[in-house]
């Protein structure tokens, strides 16, 4: 069933504050990789570009010091047996590199360079280039990149979540301020906010928001406080007045249409002290099952009223049928299977299972409640209409359309009925309930049965 005040339910999330730690850490993480890459491929191609001119210009130097004494400096080989094939066969007599990857021990990758000692068919000398201490120094490097790395996201994730956080504070008041005013603290404003920028802009907004919400909503109570108490004397003398016409049908339908205009006068003073946050419960305890079954007979409506105590063997299953009328003899079973019976709404009423718990709560306001449900389903539902009583909960529902979707979505509207086929009205009845309520501190639900038919409950404090 869905609740009123209307509150949007709240999925499981995940602060602003860490997303923005998250997307902080995510982009530092990225920066730190793309530069780790760069610098890697940088420094691994000008190994190799410094291994290859170490080779040519070793070999240059093997070649002049073989041509003039004949014998080779260290480093230089006559067609070794590890030189790559490419080198083994030069068709000039210039010289030629070429990168070699095999590792063996501590020996590899290397560059060779390579040059015929004379013309074609001479042996080739050549002179290898290690680069595994330079490699050895570039591991280290992206080492050293990585824990420097790491070390700069442990310090820069605190930081931005430090930063959201106070961000998201800043954000939260706003949000808190908010929510006040939708369940109507039209006093709630956010206040001066820290710093010149969209947040406290956000923040302004809502206050003036506020503002003028408060006085909008302020103007229309004061005036329908004003409506209501001006009209109340001229409908006290129409009603006075129509008690003096000569039976008949048009003193039947006058009567009835005034006492129609006293009752909506009646329902907009109670809604405007509601609104005013002047009405005070006046608690006692009393038998619940016994209280709505008065509200519901005071109605004059026909209605099943069922109570349900909360301990099976204490108070069982009590159905009896009310039927508008107060003093109606009801029949409660007790736990011993006798059955004892009563005169509601009048003293001296034998205790019955019904009545062996009771509650806490304003008697009146909560027969107030319970009749408007019961009214408003038998204006704008259909018969049977079904009262449940089952510990702190009263569930009235009926078997007509329903509820309108807007009203379920929005809650109950003053002066709206909501969709044609519920019947005419005022639109009043579910308005004060839900006021009574929140002045009992008890929560009500509207909703649709699966089978059709609108049910109303509501669920008293403990």
């Amino acid at each position: 069933m869905r609740p009123f005040p209307l509150r949007r339910a709240r999925a499981a999330r995940v602060s602003l504050r860490w997303k923005i730690a998250a997307l902080a850490a995510a982009t530092a993480g990225l920066v730190a990789a793309a530069v780790g890459v760069l610098v890697h491929v940088w420094t691994a191609h000008d190994i190799r570009d410094r291994a290859q001119m170490r080779a040519f210009n070793a070999v240059y130097s093997a070649i002049d010091t073989h041509r003039r004494t004949g014998t080779l400096p260290d480093g230089a080989e006559l067609d070794p047996e590890e030189l790559p094939d490419v080198l083994r066969h030069p068709a000039d007599g210039d010289r030629h590199t070429a990168y070699d990857g095999h590792v063996d021990n501590n020996v590899g990758p290397s560059v060779w360079a390579a040059q015929r000692v004379g013309g074609p068919g001479s042996p080739v000398l050549a002179v290898r280039a290690n680069m595994s201490s330079e490699l050895y120094e570039l591991r280290r490097l992206d080492m050293s990149m990585t824990v420097a790395s790491f070390v700069a996201l442990a310090a820069a994730v605190p930081l931005a979540a430090y930063g959201a956080g106070l961000l998201g504070r800043r954000l939260r008041r706003v949000s808190e301020t908010a929510g006040r005013i939708s369940t109507g603290d039209l006093d709630a404003r956010t206040g001066p906010v820290k710093g010149r920028d969209e947040v406290s802009d956000i923040a302004a907004t809502v206050d003036l928001m506020a503002d003028s919400l408060g006085r909008r909503l302020r103007s229309e109570r004061r005036f329908t406080a004003d409506v209501a108490h001006e009209l109340r004397t001229p409908v006290g003398g129409l009603l006075a007045a129509a008690d003096l016409l000569p039976p008949g049908e048009t003193e039947d339908l006058v009567r009835a249409r005034v006492r129609d205009l006293r009752g909506l006068v009646e329902d907009l003073l109670e809604i405007s002290r509601l609104d005013a946050g002047a009405e005070q419960a006046v608690r006692a305890h009393v038998p619940l099952g016994a209280v709505v079954r008065e509200a519901v007979a005071r109605t004059g409506y026909d209605a099943r009223v069922t109570v349900t105590g909360p301990d099976a063997d204490a108070e069982p299953a009590s159905p009896a049928e009310v039927r508008g009328t107060a003093g109606i003899r009801e029949t409660a079973e007790t736990a011993g299977g006798a059955k004892t019976a009563g005169i509601s709404g009048i003293a001296g009423t034998p205790r019955t299972a019904e009545t062996a718990s009771t509650v806490e709560t304003d008697p009146r306001r909560l027969e107030r409640i319970v009749a408007n449900l019961v009214v408003n389903a038998h204006r704008h539902g259909a018969a049977p209409v079904e009262v449940a009583v089952a510990g702190r909960t009263v569930v009235v529902r009926d078997h007509g359309p329903g509820f309108p979707q807007d009203l379920l979505r929005d809650g109950p509207r003053r002066f709206h009925t909501g969709a044609a086929e519920r019947g005419a009205g005022h639109g009043l009845g579910l308005t004060i309930a839900l006021g009574q309520a929140r002045v009992l501190g008890a929560e009500l639900r509207l909703d649709n049965a699966p089978d059709g038919g609108a049910v109303a409950s509501l669920r008293l404090p403990l």
